[in-house]
């Protein structure tokens, strides 16, 4: 999942894009509010950090102007204003949620699970599809109630379908919320990590958890 931090504060800034990396997002940032407008509505982001008090366009701004312009992924503010009346502005902005400063890290990376399952229509922080499981707070995956050890990327790619089932989706949507370097992307490397997932999470009976769509793309099978 591909995350964009709008933050002035440079270490704190830095402290998000660590704990968020950990968690295998990748991520996107901005210094300031007009630079961070643009990545907002430009980049193919699934999940948006907001501060409030931003030089250049300021945090609500940036908020309306992006739902105006018709982009509906999550937003959490983080801001050190803490009445109320802020807070419902930041709300009525079009903001999902509102942290306010000092945060706990554990707190804000749990909150960014609950939008992001919220918006994939899923209601625990396991994520069951059919015989798969994949836990959202330990990243932990199991298939038939057994452990399967995936790598960082095979992970992201399988959170991602889940998140996205249902949808096809095509190798360029895959490659741009699995790196965040377009210098990294490259198509055989997608179909070498679908072909793994599939090894990895057949199940006896042969049920496999990703179709491929000729000329389309991929998309997570129905369960069995």
């Amino acid at each position: 999942m591909r995350v964009l931090i709008i933050e002035d504060e440079p270490a704190l800034r830095g402290e998000l894009r660590e704990a968020l990396s950990t968690q295998g997002f990748v991520v996107d940032e901005a210094a300031d509010g007009n630079e961070g407008a643009y990545m907002a509505r430009e980049y193919p982001i699934d999940l948006a950090v907001v501060d409030l008090g931003l030089p250049g366009t300021d945090g609500l701004t940036l908020i309306r102007a992006l739902r105006t312009a018709g982009r509906d992924y999550p937003v959490l503010i983080l801001t050190a204003r803490s009445r109320w009346q802020e807070k419902v502005a930041g709300l009525e902005a079009g903001a999902d949620d509102y942290l306010v400063k000092p945060f706990a890290m554990p707190e804000l990376l749990a909150r960014l699970q609950a939008l992001l399952r919220r918006v994939g229509g899923w209601a625990e922080a396991v994520l069951r599809h059919g015989p798969i499981s994949l836990d959202t707070r330990t990243e932990a995956v199991t298939l038939g109630g057994e452990p399967v050890t995936l790598t960082a990327y095979e992970h992201r790619l399988l959170a991602y379908l889940l998140h996205q089932r249902g949808r096809v989706l095509s190798k360029g949507e895959l490659m741009e919320h699995l790196y965040a370097d377009d210098d990294q992307r490259d198509s055989n490397v997608l179909e070498v990590f679908i072909r793994r997932l599939r090894r990895k999470l057949t199940t006896a009976e042969g049920w496999q958890p990703i179709e491929t769509l000729r000329g389309r793309g991929y998309r997570v099978a129905p369960p069995p």
